[in-house]
């Protein structure tokens, strides 16, 4: 397979990612340009618009942001919400609607949404949908030769680089200790991961946040009744969500120079919003959607203390459970069958199927020794492995085109989503949509923030594509 250039004298825009990130840049990019450009999407599941998030069947995977939220175009708010209407997605889901109004459909309703939007542009021929992977990219010119699994190449004149994240690392200690026993779960998010679990098996979950959530709601909603523990350094859980409400408070105007005065200033904000009767959910979100203006002004050392210190304070609080999942996870621990601590594994010990692990309580320092029968990874993914486990970005950095950003989150890009190379410069003719941008940027994991992201890629898409005519017509 060739690019669309030589055939429809079209510039090619190739969007390596069919998640979410590269759905909506490619939709944003078709509405305004679908005459002009050739966009070509490389993605192996078989529709565009869900990637793993949004993939999943488990009915008990909802979404966790409220759906008035959540809509492809940042400038529509209502988008989703009017689709799930229109279509009535919700009607064979009596829980999707949560106590106090505010609707968390499963999932797999949001995915079939955003596929929904783009699959009048694959059936038009508008966007094109290639099922495959990039294992390699090599420069043509001035153009990219970009390979894939299957044996095809395109050829593309500018690349979005909109993959997902990488599998989880197990640690060293559960690695070796564990391999090939039958219930060590690596991955959670792999098909049928929780088939081996019976319904009285202990289990140990590394990690506490949205990850854990979701492998509780999973279990609990399977039949799963024996005990489960929960670890993570600081035994933080993700938290629920209050009443609807606008944000409140104001971080973006002379915004803190430090990481020392921003948590004085929510403090302060928080202290604000008890006295005027506004819940603390309303000041974290001031603060997400000031996150760019905020994130900005810190310098370089203040983003590695904040995310060494303050993160995981600030992922329980921004990255809120459906209330849905809150509520199994309250009556489970109230069941005594939840348990969740801030410990630290000193020992993994395999005993037949039988696993021992002893555990050091974060603030007290005592030694426990847990046994379980299964044990399940919910670190979240690996975003110190990406350069190693994704090919197209192995190749993109072995030719100097991208490099990783100095936090280790990501790619490093301009302000404009451009990536860095080796040398220090960008190139507009590569680009980098969603959570990979996160260094720059800041908040870039929560729906909201991506969509808006992508308009912005789209927006730099126009620009490169535009500046690129102008050279090849010099």
């Amino acid at each position: 397979m060739s690019g669309f250039r030589g055939a429809a004298g079209r510039p090619q825009v190739v969007i390596v990612g069919g998640g979410f990130s590269g759905a909506a840049v490619a939709w944003h990019l078709a509405r305004t340009g679908t005459t002009e450009i050739a966009i070509t999407v490389v993605e192996p599941r078989s529709r565009l618009g869900a990637g793993l998030a949004y993939g999943t069947d488990d009915p008990s995977h909802r979404i966790n942001v409220p759906a008035a939220k959540m809509s492809l175009d940042p400038g529509d708010p209502g988008h989703f919400v009017r689709w799930v209407e229109a279509r009535e997605a919700v009607r064979d889901d009596p829980d999707a609607a949560a106590p106090g109004g505010q609707l968390f459909p499963r999932r797999s309703v949001f995915g079939a949404y955003v596929g929904d939007q783009l699959d009048p542009l694959l059936a038009a021929g508008v966007v094109a949908h290639v099922r495959d992977r990039v294992v390699d990219v090599t420069p043509a010119g001035r153009r990219f030769a970009v390979a894939l699994e299957g044996g095809a190449t395109l050829v593309a004149d500018l690349l979005v680089l909109a993959v997902g994240h990488t599998e989880p690392q197990p640690p060293a200690g559960f690695a070796e200790a564990l391999e090939h026993h039958p219930r060590f779960i690596a991955n959670p998010w792999a098909p049928q991961a929780f088939a081996p679990l019976r319904p009285d098996d202990r289990v140990l979950v590394v990690g506490t946040g949205l990850t854990m959530a979701d492998v509780v709601a999973s279990l609990d909603a399977a039949g799963h009744r024996g005990p489960i523990t929960a670890i993570s350094r600081r035994g933080l859980a993700s938290r629920g969500h209050g009443p609807a409400g606008s944000a409140f408070g104001d971080f973006s105007s002379a915004p803190a120079r430090t990481s020392r005065a921003l948590l004085r200033r929510i403090r302060k904000t928080l202290d604000e919003a008890a006295t005027a009767g506004r819940p603390w959910q309303h000041v974290i979100d001031a603060v997400r959607e000031q996150g760019t203006a905020i994130w900005a002004a810190l310098p370089h050392e203040e983003r590695r203390r904040l995310l060494r210190h303050l993160r995981p304070f600030w992922d329980s609080h921004r990255f809120r459970v459906a209330p849905q999942v809150a509520a199994t996870i309250a009556r489970r621990r109230r069941a005594g069958t939840l348990a969740i601590r801030a410990a630290l594994t000193r020992d993994v010990v395999r005993d037949g199927d039988t696993i021992h692990i002893d555990l050091q309580d974060r603030w007290s320092g005592a030694s426990t020794r847990l046994t379980v029968d299964a044990v399940i990874l919910a670190t979240g993914p690996a975003a110190g492995r990406l350069f190693d486990r994704l090919p197209v970005l192995r190749s993109l950095h072995r030719l100097g085109a991208i490099r990783p950003d100095a936090l280790r989150l990501g790619i490093e890009t301009d302000r404009h989503g451009r990536a860095v190379g080796a040398s220090g410069e960008t190139d507009p003719r590569i680009l980098v949509a969603g959570p990979l941008a996160r260094a720059t940027f800041g908040e870039l994991m929560g729906l909201p923030e991506v969509a808006i992201h992508a308009v912005r890629v789209a927006d730099a898409v126009r620009a490169a594509l535009a500046q690129t005519v102008s050279l090849a017509n010099a």
